[in-house]
């Protein structure tokens, strides 16, 4: 860890920012400014089909009209490809990961039991299943992709082994004050740690990138609360630090429904070009 604290706002630029986004990067900001620590912005752009030029030079748009500041120079995970395939190697040669050539379709098809993930998806079905390694080879070499799933009984016991027993925890932090969390990544099921179309995932990339920044302070909405079950046993697992994690209340916009990025009316950019300052930005969510 750094001698002095380490934020960070981590947007991926497959849309225009919105009032959530104000207020993750305006706490994080000024929690660093109070405290004299460092502010970091870092661009997730692993998914190209997504990723678009326009939208990151309008995330440091919206941020400087916001009056945040950053160090330079900015890290884009796309440029770091080979840093999450070298975690992933690692997690292979424990023994932890395996291929999975399912479809979503195929897997929402098998998955009869209703069992759903904390972001809706169906659980794998076939949790801890390995496929031989002719078979393996086979449809690798007809070309079929595949994602790698992180077997999770057997990374909980490694978790657990690690740790001489102890639970696996992480620290929540509040305005008033903090508490420690038992994680629960099990209910993931066999999560995604490289994607098919990516070698990585979220998961993976981000936990691998909090450490080499030297991140000691995460503040992002509570849609991600449930996620840092996965990221602190990567963390675990990596050898990696472990943050302390603060999850915000979520903005809602007119219907009540989480602000999305494909909702443009609720836009920073949107908002400023009807007129709105940034002070009215903060009072719209709730800073004064």
């Amino acid at each position: 860890m750094t001698e002095r604290p380490v934020f960070r706002f981590a947007p991926s630029p497959n849309g225009e920012l919105h009032l959530g986004h104000a207020l993750s990067a305006l706490l994080g900001f000024e929690a660093a400014r109070d405290c004299g620590g460092r502010f970091l912005v870092r661009i997730e752009d692993i998914d190209a089909g997504r990723s678009r030029p326009e939208f990151v030079a309008g995330i440091f748009e919206d941020l400087a009209w916001l009056g945040i500041a950053w160090e330079e120079p900015v890290v884009y995970q796309s440029q770091r490809i080979d840093a999450y395939r070298d975690a992933a190697d690692r997690l292979e040669a424990m023994g932890l990961l395996y291929p999975c050539f399912a479809t979503r379709a195929e897997i929402e098809a098998a998955a009869t039991d209703g069992a759903r993930d904390p972001d809706g998806a169906p659980l794998y079905p076939w949790a801890g299943t390995r496929m031989s390694a002719a078979d393996v080879a086979r449809r690798v070499a007809a070309g079929e992709a595949f994602a790698l799933r992180m077997d999770m009984g057997m990374a909980a016991a490694a978790a657990t082994g690690i740790l001489g027993g102890a639970p696996l925890t992480f620290v929540e932090a509040s305005a008033g004050g903090s508490r420690e969390v038992t994680a629960q990544p099990q209910r993931w099921g066999d999560a995604v740690v490289v994607r098919k179309d990516v070698p990585t995932s979220y998961h993976l990339a981000v936990v691998v990138d909090d450490a080499w920044q030297g991140v000691t302070h995460v503040t992002r909405g509570l849609d991600l609360y449930a996620a840092t079950d996965v990221h602190r046993l990567l963390q675990v697992l990596l050898g990696l630090p472990a943050p302390l994690y603060r999850h915000h209340r979520l903005i809602a916009g007119a219907d009540g429904r989480k602000l999305a990025k494909s909702a443009r009316d609720t836009s920073l950019r949107a908002l400023r070009d009807q007129g709105a300052t940034p002070a009215d930005v903060r009072r719209s969510i709730g800073l004064g």
